[in-house]
């Protein structure tokens, strides 16, 4: 066997997997809540301000109309000499400017559309047709109303701050407070809502993983349908892990059952059988139906796999340890010396051999019939990326997907030898185990690849 540290290879893109963010369910709802209480809470605003403020240009003008009612009433009781000595002292005294209305006066009448506009016909409408309202006269602003007593003109002017304030600040302050409250409420409401269907994603997650003992939702839950669907998925659970134990107790009773005669024939072989050839070839066949139970029993463990931190050089030296005097197998290691992995060092090292006596059978270099793999490793994101590559012919597209099902037999150009179909499935099922991803396809460049992603251990140095 050959072994280098040197690999060039263009198949690095698939270390690299982008993650697509996907939003969970919990923000989804809370989302559509939002915007359901910001959409009906700015609708409400809209229409309250639309109807407040025709209640306060109604005030408004109330107001105004009072003010030049009382301004007129005082004016006319009021000795015409006098006039001017009293309008002296009600702006002094009231703060209500009222002046003598000049020809020469210039001013800027109000719009006649929106607020401005709407207000002008409700004084004009309460105070007569002759009534003129001004928004500056004479290059001053304010509110001014023209109207006449007698043969005079007059104009009252009124400052912003003296006719009724809006209350928009106050209801804005309050709709804050009231969008707070309600946004805490959906947050709630949402959580309320997500909290049974995240159990019953942990549990099918922990059913995925075969712990069938740890997947008991409350059968008692308030809601009728999550109780229904509490029920179900406990029966479901109950139902697989007997189904569970009857086939690991059948396999286990199957491979107990054949061994005892295959060993008293391997026996019976050494001891009857004279020809050395056929005697070597029959004990081959022997060690092979024994290899194949070992491969059943692998497939069929069902106790869960305790994890630690393992040396991924030291996993991969114990694995190609049988190939090392091969002249036929050649392998080329880019591995960290430091790097470790999240997994079990028994079950890792089974992978690994899985791996590569898969490739020993069916990889085997067309051109001089040389088995020759790569093992690359690589960090990414915290997760360690572990490949196993060999350069034989591949397979077909129809046949790459269901190479990790059990007793899955490939096409011919990987058949040329027998075997149970249990390898690929064996090493999906551990790394599983173990708490990581495998998948396999075709490399660009020729012969099969097996992805592996483990969690990565940082090493306390």
């Amino acid at each position: 066997m050959i072994i280098s540290t040197n690999i060039n290879d263009d198949d690095t893109s698939a270390f690299d997997s982008p993650q697509k963010a996907k939003l969970s369910l919990f923000w989804r709802t809370f989302v559509l809540l939002a915007l359901v209480i910001v959409v009906s809470s700015l609708a409400w605003l809209q229409m309250y301000r639309t109807k407040e403020a025709e209640l306060r240009i109604m005030r408004n003008a109330d107001q105004i109309a009072r003010a030049v009612n009382v301004t007129q009433t005082a004016l006319n009781e009021t000795n015409p000499h006098l006039r001017t000595a009293w309008l002296k002292m009600l702006a002094d005294q009231d703060g209500v400017n009222v002046s003598i209305r000049q020809l020469k006066d210039k001013f800027v009448t109000f719009k006649q559309y929106g607020t401005e506009g709407q207000l002008t016909d409700q004084v004009v409408a309460r105070l007569g047709a002759g009534t003129l309202m001004a928004a500056q006269v004479n290059g001053e602003p304010g509110f001014w109303v023209g109207f006449k007593i007698e043969q005079a003109a007059y104009w009252l002017r009124m400052e912003p701050n003296q006719l009724l304030p809006g209350e928009e600040e106050a209801w804005l302050n309050w709709l804050t407070i009231t969008l707070a409250l309600s946004l805490g409420g959906a947050v709630m409401m949402t959580g309320v809502i997500n909290q049974p269907l995240k159990r019953i994603s942990f549990a099918a997650s922990q059913l995925r993983e075969g712990q069938f003992t740890t997947t008991n939702l409350d059968e008692k839950a308030a809601t009728r349908e999550i109780r229904e669907v509490n029920i179900d998925f406990n029966r479901l659970a109950e139902r697989l892990a007997k189904i569970d134990q009857e086939r690991a107790l059948m396999l286990a009773g199957i491979s107990h059952d054949l061994r005892t005669p295959l060993a008293r024939l391997r026996l019976e072989t050494e001891l009857s059988v004279t020809n050395l050839e056929t005697r070597d070839l029959m004990s081959a066949d022997i060690a092979q139906l024994d290899d194949i139970i070992d491969k059943f029993l692998d497939y069929a463990r069902p106790e869960p796999t305790a994890l630690g931190p393992v040396l991924l050089s030291s996993a991969i030296s114990r694995s190609i340890a049988p190939w090392r005097n091969s002249p036929r197998f050649e392998i080329q290691l880019d591995v960290a010396e430091d790097l470790q992995v999240q997994a079990e060092s028994v079950e890792l090292v089974r992978v690994l051999s899985n791996l590569l006596e898969n490739a020993r059978r069916y990889g085997q270099s067309p051109a001089d019939g040389v088995t020759r793999v790569e093992i690359v490793a690589r960090l990414h994101d915290g997760w360690v990326l572990l490949r196993v590559r060999d350069h034989g012919l591949g397979v077909s597209e129809a046949t790459l997907k269901n190479l990790t099902q059990p007793f899955f037999r490939g096409d011919e150009a990987r058949t040329s030898a027998t075997g149970s179909g249990l390898g690929l499935a064996i090493v999906e099922r551990s790394v599983q185990r173990m708490g990581g991803t495998f998948s396999v396809f075709n490399a660009s460049g020729g012969g099969l690849m097996a992805l592996m992603k483990f969690k990565e251990v940082p090493n306390e140095d």
